[in-house]
């Protein structure tokens, strides 16, 4: 049995046969368009099921099961999971639009029109073509990922979202930067592959500078000893030497690599544990000099005027 003969041997209420009356259309004819397009919307529905299911596997088969460290695969797997949604949703909505079209009129001739209509439109908008492009290319190379911190065009932060148009960066003050894609020129990623923390450590030059090394040194190998340092640090902690010399105090510079992002943590940690270590050992950070607090008597004493001079005596001479 068709369509058609199943709809008909279907009874209408009345009020649905008033409204086709009213609108002067065969109340069969609409009852079988409106089938139509709640099937398409169903399958709609299920494909975004579909998609919403497919980005979950995804991020599943990338989940290492670690919470401390985001690997760069699961940074990769994300990235693709939120795409697919994003891109996967549209691409349903659209489709199911033009099949609810495509039961009421012939959209041949509308999307003829919608071709031409799209060609004159990317004459005039390419700065949003170009935006496209440059997320395509973006996002094949890997350049980023979600979770990296990044600076692009002087804005720097952590990727909260990627869309093939725009860039989304949270900053440290809470932020959110949106970046057209097609604005970003240079991409400097500070979190892939690893980072690394430097820790500054200054010393007063009254301190024996080799004794001062070796306790940073060994302050800096206790780290990789603690079980939350160590699940953070990519490689063992390096003692540089002096990198500078001051007025007040010679510096001590610290390196670690650590795993991408965990150098802020680290470094803090370190700094933590040096200044005890230093008070344990009897040397304390150098303070500059503060600036001469000014008394009443040098108050007014540049109040004062400068003392004036002899007077001299500009009678002219006169002549015999």
């Amino acid at each position: 049995m068709s369509l058609l003969a199943a709809t008909a041997a279907v009874p209408v209420p009345d009020f649905i046969q008033r409204i086709a009356d009213l609108l002067e259309v065969d109340v069969h004819v609409a009852v079988r368009s409106l089938a139509r397009v709640a099937v398409i919307w169903l399958l709609a529905w299920i494909g975004m099921r579909v998609i919403t299911l497919l980005a979950q596997r995804i991020e599943r088969a990338v989940d290492d099961h670690d919470p401390q460290i985001v690997s760069l695969r699961e940074k990769r797997g994300k990235t693709i999971s939120q795409l697919l949604r994003s891109v996967g949703r549209v691409v349903v909505v659209a489709i199911a639009l033009l099949l609810t079209l495509n039961v009421f009129i012939d959209i041949g001739p509308i999307l003829a029109g919608a071709g031409i209509l799209g060609l004159a439109v990317s004459f005039g908008a390419q700065s949003l073509v170009k935006d496209v492009l440059s997320g395509f290319f973006m996002l094949l190379e890997n350049q980023f990922a979600l979770g990296d911190v990044i600076e692009v065009v002087g804005k720097s932060g952590v990727v909260e979202r990627i869309t093939l148009r725009v860039v989304m960066l949270r900053d440290l003050e809470g932020a959110l930067h949106i970046v057209p894609n097609g604005e970003i020129k240079t991409v400097s990623n500070k979190t892939r592959g690893w980072s690394r923390a430097v820790v500054d450590v200054q010393v007063p030059y009254t301190e024996d500078v080799d004794r001062a090394i070796g306790i940073v040194k060994d302050e800096a190998e206790k780290l990789t000893h603690d079980d939350e340092c160590a699940a953070l640090l990519a490689g063992e902690p390096e003692v540089w030497g002096v990198e500078s010399l001051s007025e007040t105090a010679l510096t001590i510079r610290m390196v670690a690599k650590t795993q991408p992002g965990s150098n802020g943590g680290v470094a803090r940690e370190f700094r933590r544990r040096i200044r005890k270590r230093l008070e344990q050992e009897g040397i304390y950070v150098p303070r500059p000099a503060a600036p001469p607090v000014p008394t009443a008597a040098s108050a007014t004493a540049h109040a004062q005027p400068p003392a004036a001079g002899p007077a001299r005596d500009t009678t002219p001479e006169r002549k015999v």
